[in-house]
């Protein structure tokens, strides 16, 4: 059987592979045929991960009992550590807080953060993280300059060979140039370049270019692009791309992903009037966060220790822990799992969620930190957990706030969605190649369609 398409989740327990026809019907609208999947064991630990690639095809291939030819294969991955960043800023509300914005929505994993000068010992720790990717940012524009530039000839001097993203001051380029002279740089727009502006979206672009361009460095990916002809992004920055083409449709979302090692939430949305006046320091239109210390396989220790007696009920941490499994069947280890999955996505959007404090002072009235989601209209949920285990809606519409006081989490009229083709990530990388193709995948997983009920106040 021959597809248009084949595009590869390659994470870092499991790869899973998607295959799929894309077509025209009499209106020359755009359709998708159901996707095939299957999936196998990652394999960067074996040095090849093309090894567990080709196992993932041919689960494919078991399925439809013939051998499979594609078109195109375009890939995700967060394997091999997936896109580890540093963030070297100016003012850890402003520069850094922006520069931390732009790598996150693109799929990185904040492994380091500095404010101000770096010293010896943050280098150091640069060399023990061995990140990916290095990102320098600093003053907005026209603003202050001896402190990115400090930083960049810090960070040059010990040659990481790493790339290195400016996204700082546009008045430094001239000397950033001249400093990483030779060395792998990409100059780009100021993710501050403004009191109280962010402009996350160019760095997050560079990003994901610089990512496809160095992920065949990483162990066990050397060979990936001896199958992958087309586009390979960061998984959590492809899940992003999706989110954003989603918001054009039907409007202000978020989606949340729980994994067996993390949860990740991504919200797309301006917020309200009301909060935004309120804020003390602006939030990205498209935010993401991801909780690497919950998850419902490889850190449900971490969950277990959250769950308090309006979690468990009559039922035990013991019992919980007993019968957690990768790929709960038997119905104790549904039932467990369903019990840390409904925790760790109350956990995260707690985290994801700004909040709203009355002030204390002279002056009377509220001040209100991080992301509104009180506009939220659809509550998204991918990933295996909320996708595959039954409940999964009920627990996504928990998260709603009942009340009609003033909030920064979705409002009682929310609704909720499941991601049930398990697309998000293959749609995201997808849309790079065919944008139309990408929306039909995510319409058809999601069950929207051209008159879904579009949510206003």
């Amino acid at each position: 059987m021959k597809v248009d398409y084949l595009v590869a989740e390659i994470g870092s327990t499991t790869t899973l592979v998607t295959a799929f026809n894309v077509k025209h019907d009499e209106d020359e609208k755009i359709l998708v045929d159901r996707p095939f999947q299957g999936k196998a064991c990652t394999t960067v630990l074996d040095g090849d991960v093309t090894i567990g690639l080709k196992a993932a095809i041919k689960d494919i291939e078991e399925q439809i009992g013939e051998s499979l030819l594609w078109g195109k294969m375009l890939a995700t991955s967060s394997a091999a550590g997936g896109l580890k960043i540093t963030v070297h800023g100016l003012m850890e509300q402003m520069t850094v807080k922006a520069a931390k914005e732009a790598a996150l929505g693109a799929g990185g994993i904040i492994k380091m953060v500095t404010a101000g000068k770096m010293r010896k010992s943050d280098i150091k720790k640069i060399h023990n993280i061995n990140p990916n990717m290095i990102m320098i940012a600093g003053g907005t524009d026209y603003g202050e300059r001896e402190t990115a530039i400090y930083n960049a000839e810090l960070i040059s001097a010990e040659n990481f060979n790493k790339p290195i993203v400016y996204c700082g001051n546009i008045e430094n380029r001239e000397e950033i140039s001249e400093i990483f002279e030779g060395q792998e740089l990409y100059i780009i727009d100021n993710v501050y370049p403004r009191v109280d502006e962010l402009n996350v979206e160019p760095a997050r672009k560079i990003i994901q270019q610089a990512f496809e361009k160095n992920i065949v460095k990483a162990p066990g990916m050397s060979k990936i692009k001896e199958m992958v002809d087309g586009s390979i992004m960061p998984t959590p920055g492809a899940v992003m791309e999706s989110a954003k083409i989603l918001y054009d449709i039907i409007g202000d979302l978020m989606v949340l992903d729980v994994g067996g090692a993390t949860t990740d939430v991504h919200s797309v949305t301006e917020g309200s009037a009301v909060v935004l006046d309120m804020l003390v320091n602006p939030e990205p239109k498209a935010k993401r966060t991801v909780e690497g210390d919950i998850g419902v396989f490889v850190n449900s220790a971490n969950v277990i220790d959250l769950l308090d007696i309006r979690d468990l009920g009559e039922v035990k941490k013991e019992y919980i822990a007993e019968h957690i499994k990768p790929i709960p069947i038997e119905k104790e280890e549904v039932r467990a799992s369903s019990l840390l999955t409904k925790k760790a996505v109350e956990v995260a959007v707690n985290r994801h969620v700004g909040a709203i404090k009355r002030k204390f002072g002279g002056e009377s009235g509220f001040i209100a930190y991080g992301k509104d989601l009180s506009q939220v209209k659809y509550i998204i949920g991918t990933g295996g957990a909320l996708t595959r285990l039954a409940g999964g809606e009920k627990i996504l519409l928990g998260i709603r706030y009942l009340k009609d006081d003033v909030t920064m989490l979705p409002r009682k009229g929310a609704k909720a969605l499941l991601d049930r083709d398990y697309i998000m990530a293959c749609a995201g990388v997808l849309s790079r190649d065919d944008k139309e193709a990408a929306e039909a995948l995510l319409r058809q997983s999601l069950n929207i369609t051209d008159d879904i009920e579009i949510i206003k106040e």
